[in-house]
């Protein structure tokens, strides 16, 4: 479904002479045909979970390329990038905000009975499949590491 979705919105761009939306679709296309290959080969189709995913890495792509492009005051990457980020933050499920996040990994503190910052890696297994997809890992991270902090 999302495959197709993609499909669709790439002729989409093409009759509209979108050229960075038909860009950006048809490379997360290409990589989601490497990730098959990768996983199955010629036959394998992915689901539309892990074409998330494939989506998810190049939205984090572009959010680490955007970081660099203003370090080194590129304005024109940095608003190429940002425009490319975008489009693929449409495709991706609502991203949970930082006070959501924060909330479970209390919880997951609780559940875990976590008590230092060495046991991040119970509190970060127990949350990824939670919030897997719906939020930044680093910004997890970062949470997991304020709260076992204090």
């Amino acid at each position: 479904m999302l495959r197709q979705q993609l499909q669709d919105d790439l002729k989409a761009s093409m009759i509209g002479k979108n050229a960075v939306r038909t860009s950006t679709i048809r490379l997360v296309l290409s990589s989601l045909k490497y990730f098959e290959i990768q996983k199955g080969g010629a036959g394998y189709e992915a689901t539309d979970e892990e074409i998330l995913e494939v989506i998810s890495k190049e939205a984090k792509k572009r959010k680490e390329s955007l970081v660099v492009y203003k370090e080194n005051n590129r304005q024109d990457l940095v608003d190429k990038e940002q425009e490319e980020l975008d489009l693929l933050q449409k495709y991706l499920p609502q991203q949970m905000g930082a006070d959501e996040i924060r909330t479970l990994v209390q919880e997951a503190i609780k559940q875990t009975g976590a008590s230092a910052i060495s046991d991040m890696g119970k509190v970060m297994g127990a949350l990824m499949s939670k919030v897997k997809g719906k939020a930044d890992g680093s910004l997890v991270s970062q949470i997991v590491k304020e709260e076992l902090g204090k």
